[in-house]
């Protein structure tokens, strides 16, 4: 179980949680039955008690009681609600399309919010574009509000791609009690989007973007229609830049909670994309306790402890008082579908898991150049950090398990566990974990406070 960053609801209930802690003379720590907060967890009780204090405080009903049936009837809270920003070359569209895609959403873009046909707002706003070369925010937003009150978005959600462009938008939509889940900020060098920019190709049918030298079209049929852009030499990007960077400072305030800013100089699949049994049987050996007993022949033998004594020693810790309040983290377990099972069993199910994904070259190397230093006991990668003597060099060791057969061992096991417990874990979360560690974090933080929604049916 995990805990989510507090909100101006959250803070509403704790106020009034310490109101009745201060009437109340008990000071002694509740002990609540592990049932209670599974319970929760598994109907998304604390997410609809949030939503509907959010909609009450949003929209300030005179009549609470009915407004909330007709919310809950729309049953459409965990939809995706997403803004995505970033500037020109950033790769936000793309992202977008593809979120799209992926959580069989709605994609609402300027450009689609203009031509559409059967609006009569849309109409005017096509005549004032003509005569203005652009929308007045009024007017823009009052478009946004026409679309995302359809059907469609009610049912399936919305991604809004570079809206809104100025603080002035975000706080409208603000008002109007548009709220979306998750605000995703692209960013890359202004070197990096100028000369991404000057090689962008639109095909006219799909819409999707090419570029001539990152992302060009196998198929001739596509490369032929192919269309280059208007505004993407260097002087207008240019521009265009300095707008964006003077109102995006403007705007990051706005969304304080739910902000995410994703590294955008990097391949668009990896901006799409972006605990421990071991040390338990460790510490039941050195507490000399009757798991310890057990499992002690199998340390001194160095042979694999059976998965019937680590489920046993992991109950008992996932069992204590300060996991069942606080939570619990495993790392690398369950390492096979058995595992996941007797987990399972025994009523420990996660809320939350993450399959870190790296190339297995990545994986050799990163393993395979690890060294220590036998006299100051210091590690050292030979790529990554290496000594820096020569002496130093001379002495380093390397662990036989970082050998590169017994690297391919392992891997070749990891191999065959992990696509059976993917599908165990239909709902877990998968991330490309050959970038920086702190990129890492934030993508499973973010996974963690507030995941992406589920794809609608």
């Amino acid at each position: 179980m995990t805990r989510r960053r507090a909100g101006p609801s959250d803070r509403c209930l704790q106020g009034a949680g310490a109101l009745h802690r201060g009437m109340d003379a008990t000071t002694a720590p509740h002990h609540v039955p592990p049932e209670m907060p599974q319970y929760g967890e598994t109907y998304h009780v604390f997410e609809l008690m949030q939503n509907m204090l959010e909609q009450l405080l949003i929209h300030q009903p005179k009549d609470p009681i009915p407004f909330l049936i007709s919310h809950l009837q729309q049953d459409n809270d965990n939809v995706p609600k997403i803004v995505i920003l970033g500037p020109p070359a950033s790769g936000k569209t793309t992202i977008a399309m593809w979120l799209c895609k992926h959580l069989s959403s709605n994609l609402v873009m300027v450009e689609d919010l203009i031509a559409r046909k059967f609006s009569s707002l849309a109409e005017v706003a096509r005549k004032h574009y003509q005569k203005m070369k652009k929308l007045s925010s009024t007017l823009l937003i009052k478009l946004i509000q026409e679309r995302l009150k359809e059907e469609d978005c009610i049912r399936r959600g919305w991604i809004l791609d570079g809206i809104p462009e100025t603080r002035e938008q975000a706080l409208m939509i603000q008002t109007l009690g548009i709220t979306p889940r998750h605000v995703i900020v692209l960013s890359a060098p202004d070197t990096v989007l100028i000369e991404r920019n000057l090689g962008k190709r639109i095909d006219p049918q799909t819409r999707e973007i090419y570029h001539t030298t990152f992302d060009w079209p196998s198929e001739s049929e596509i490369r032929n229609r192919l269309m280059v852009p208007g505004g993407i030499s260097e002087l207008e990007t240019a521009r265009k830049l300095l707008e964006y960077h003077r109102n995006i400072i403007r705007i990051l305030p706005a969304y304080p909670q739910i902000l995410k800013v994703i590294n955008a100089d990097q391949p668009c699949v990896d901006v799409f994309y972006q605990v421990h049994c071991g040390q338990l049987l460790k510490e039941a050996v050195a507490d000399e306790s009757k798991f310890g007993e057990l499992i002690q022949p199998y340390f001194q033998k160095e042979m694999a402890v059976p998965d019937s004594i680590i489920m046993k020693v992991l109950s008992q810790r996932l069992s204590q008082q300060d996991s069942i309040q606080k939570g619990w983290v495993l790392h690398g377990f369950p390492k096979d579908l058995d595992q996941a099972h007797m987990l399972n069993s025994l009523g420990f199910q996660p809320n939350r898991v993450f399959f870190l994904n790296v190339p297995f070259d990545s994986v050799i190397e990163r393993l395979t150049l690890r060294r220590i230093d036998p006299v100051t006991g210091e590690r050292y990668h030979l790529m990554y950090k290496p000594p820096p003597t020569m002496e130093i060099k001379g002495r380093l060791l390397q662990n036989p398990k970082d050998t590169e057969e017994q690297v391919k061992l392992k891997m070749d096991l990891f191999y065959r566990n992990s696509l059976e417990l993917e599908e165990f874990y239909k709902h877990a979360i998968s991330l490309n974990a050959d970038q920086d560690p702190y990129t890492v974090f934030e993508y499973i933080e973010s996974g963690i406070i507030n995941p992406l929604p589920k794809k609608i049916p």
